[in-house]
Formats: structure tokens, C-alpha cells, sequence
């Protein structure tokens, strides 16, 4: 859709379903709804539809036939009744076109000269991303709290890192504001061994608070970690400095959330020294 627009000599300003509408009088060349519309939008629409250009409505799904939703959960039946079908009429009183992804529904929805807008890539231009991770249990809910701000500054800093957690509904809600984050469920050790053997993994954080119960902890991080294929960044703790020998096999810090993120963004960016770090790890290892 946006190579459409921005043929047409259109700039693309793309604002989420939920957003405040702009102030009245604000004048666009084409405005389009993809799949959804808003009690909002649509007064917003109706207050300034002498100043706009073209008016489009566009879906990707048959949103307009409540036969096609049979079976379809109710909760979200629901949505698409709210949302989209009970629009259909309104948009045809507005003047809207129809944009549709596929010949079937141009065929269905002939009445209505639908455009058909067949779908692109949208990852012609995306980079490659390097997976950062913390696979922490239920008992590091500190060690959790003390990432959050350590990987927000990250991936803020760092638009080619996403970041993957073990964690249940609570870590799920916790990062939810951050972009590029992965949150798994908790899983048993045979899923979790293969999840480990998958490769595409490059930094592994291992942060670790002083306490009564982190201190009788091992250093089974450290294995974990290297298993993945990728770098540790270790608390600096009795617990892994007998393995971990300051970057030769990883890195040993201080539990300062500045220099977690400044060591994140340097080894990220430095492939070979990850390259060496994880040869040592490896060989520390197997012995």
C-alpha cells in the first residue's frame, strides 16, 4: 500500500486506529482505513470531508460478510462486527473506494469497483537482527526488574537487536512497551535443551543481585549461554568467577546498568570479538 501512495506523489503518514484524530480542518490528499474504523474517526471524517481528497477503506480479509465468521472465536467475531462490518453503509455515504488484497474479494465486492492491492514484501529493506537474551525462571524476578532499563536502553540505541525472555503473563505486561521483544513461556528441560541448539542467538545476559538465595547458585548460566552460540555478559559474583575470565571467554561486570548497556552495544557491533569470546567459552566447555 505505501509504495502505492507515495507513487501518487503522496507522503505517508501512518497513525494507529486509536490515536487522537488530527485537529479539525487538518486536509489530507488520501485518507485511508485499513481494516478498522472508530466512532472517532468516523465523526472525524464526517466534520471534514468536504476538505479531504480520496477516502479508502481497505481490507485484507472478508470483513464485511458475517457469513465468513462463523467459527471464528466470538470475542473476536465481535471485533469485526464493531470495527468493520457494521461500517459498510457509512463508508458507501461517505463516498469511500474499497481496496482489497485479492481477486476473490474484487470478485465478491464487484458493486463496490473495488481496487485490488495485491501484497508486497514488507522485508525488501529489513536488517539483519542479532537476538540479545535473558532465559531467567521464576526466581529472578529482581534480576528481571534490573534488566528492564538495561534493555530498553539497548534497543533503543541499537535498532538491528531484538531481545528474547522466558517469562509468564507478569514479564509479558512488563515489556510490553519495548519494541523488538520476544517473551516465551516457561518450558521443560527437553524443550528447552533444543530451543538452546537452535542457532541465531548472539549475547546472553547472566546479571545475578547479591542475596542469601543467589549466593548458593552455579555457574550453569555460563553453559546455557555458550550452548546457544552466543557471548555472556556475567554479573561479576563468586558464582561465575571461577569460569568466566574477563574477555577472553566472556565478560565479567560490575551489576551497574550503564555498563551493561555499553558493553551490550560494543559486543554487537564487534563480530570478531564475539567471534574469539565464544571459541574460548566453547573450549572451556568441552575442556
Amino acid at each position: 500500500m505505501r509504495p502505492r501512495l507515495r507513487a501518487s506523489g503522496d507522503e505517508v503518514l501512518a497513525l494507529g486506529l486509536n490515536a487522537t484524530p488530527p485537529e479539525t480542518g487538518t486536509r489530507f490528499g488520501t485518507l485511508v482505513f485499513v481494516r478498522y474504523l472508530t466512532p472517532a474517526w468516523r465523526r472525524w471524517v464526517e466534520q471534514n470531508r468536504a476538505g479531504l481528497g480520496r477516502l479508502v477503506f481497505f481490507m485484507d480479509d472478508d470483513l464485511f460478510d458475517l457469513r465468513a465468521h462463523a467459527g471464528l472465536p466470538w470475542r473476536y467475531r465481535c471485533k469485526l462486527w464493531h470495527q468493520a462490518w457494521r461500517h459498510q453503509a457509512w463508508l458507501k455515504k461517505m463516498g469511500a473506494e474499497l481496496w482489497v488484497s485479492t481477486p476473490w474479494l474484487a470478485e465478491k465486492y464487484a458493486h463496490w469497483s473495488p481496487l485490488v492491492l495485491p501484497p508486497g514484501c514488507p522485508y525488501g529493506n529489513a536488517r539483519p537482527m542479532n537476538t540479545l537474551f535473558y532465559h531467567g525462571s521464576a526466581s529472578h524476578q529482581d534480576e528481571i526488574r534490573w534488566l528492564y532499563p538495561v534493555v530498553e536502553a539497548a534497543l533503543s540505541q541499537d535498532p538491528t537487536l531484538c531481545f528474547e525472555i522466558i517469562g509468564n503473563a507478569r514479564v509479558r505486561a512488563q515489556f510490553a512497551a519495548l519494541p523488538r521483544v520476544h517473551v516465551l513461556h516457561p518450558m521443560k528441560w527437553p524443550a528447552y535443551r533444543a530451543l538452546l541448539g537452535r542457532p541465531g542467538r548472539t549475547i546472553g545476559l547472566a546479571p545475578l543481585l547479591a542475596g542469601p538465595f543467589n549466593a548458593a547458585r552455579s555457574c550453569t548460566k555460563f553453559f546455557d549461554i555458550t550452548r546457544a552460540g552466543a557471548v555472556g555478559i556475567y554479573a561479576d559474583h563468586p558464582v561465575y568467577r571461577p569460569v568466566v575470565r574477563h574477555r577472553q571467554n566472556g565478560l565479567l561486570l560490575p551489576m551497574d546498568q550503564q555498563a551493561w548497556v555499553d558493553a551490550i552495544l560494543r559486543l554487537n557491533a564487534g563480530e570478531e570479538e564475539r567471534r574469539a569470546m565464544l571459541y574460548h567459552a566453547q573450549a572451556t566447555v568441552t575442556g
